[in-house]
């Protein structure tokens, strides 16, 4: 499905994401109607592994040895963005992008099975604070929006911890449920 434009609502390990693949246009433009966001949303790019990584972000040597100690795991970096990336998935301003190698088997097996990241936003609905962890009550709520949602369970709605690299070294912006002391 996601091959062929799909938005789907999907567990992390940091609570359910809203997801469409790298060439979907259309795909971004419903993740923002669904959360009640701007243009100026920054998605964040789930990976599988470096490899998918380092298609999408520029990584210098100190920053990938501390993101490869890091993961799998609950963080998102803010990195330099890859020649490669559209420039509609990317800041517009600081040309940066958000990554992730999750610590989820459903997400990396959803990752792997596509062969591409997947462009994805926490799915935190307009007025609330947490992200949605509940696969059933998504799929009540948003039935008409997405065009599937995968269900494994309930997951804990923990932010990630978002590190920023983009100048060359680290800057928390966000604590969550990565211990941001490696990064400190």
């Amino acid at each position: 499905m996601l091959r062929e434009g799909a938005v789907i609502a999907y567990p992390t390990d940091s609570g359910y994401a809203l997801g469409c693949s790298l060439e979907s246009r259309d795909g971004p433009v419903r993740i923002r109607r669904i959360r009640g966001l701007d243009e100026r949303h920054h998605f964040t790019f789930m990976c599988a592994d470096f490899a998918q990584l380092g298609q999408l972000a520029h990584l210098d040597n100190a920053p990938f040895r501390a993101i490869k100690a890091a993961t799998p795991g609950r963080y998102t970096f803010i990195l330099p963005a890859a020649p490669g990336v559209p420039r509609r998935l990317e800041d517009p301003k600081r040309r940066t992008v958000g990554v992730r190698i999750p610590d989820s088997p459903v997400v990396r097996a959803l990752v792997s099975e596509l062969g591409a990241p997947i462009v994805s936003s926490t799915l935190i609905l307009p007025g609330e604070t947490e992200p949605q962890s509940d696969g059933w009550r998504i799929m009540e709520e948003l039935e008409h929006q997405v065009d599937a949602v995968v269900d494994a369970g309930d997951c804990l709605p923990e932010p990630t911890t978002v590190v920023d690299w983009s100048q060359g070294y680290p800057e928390i912006l966000r604590v969550g449920a990565g211990d941001p002391g490696r990064f400190e």
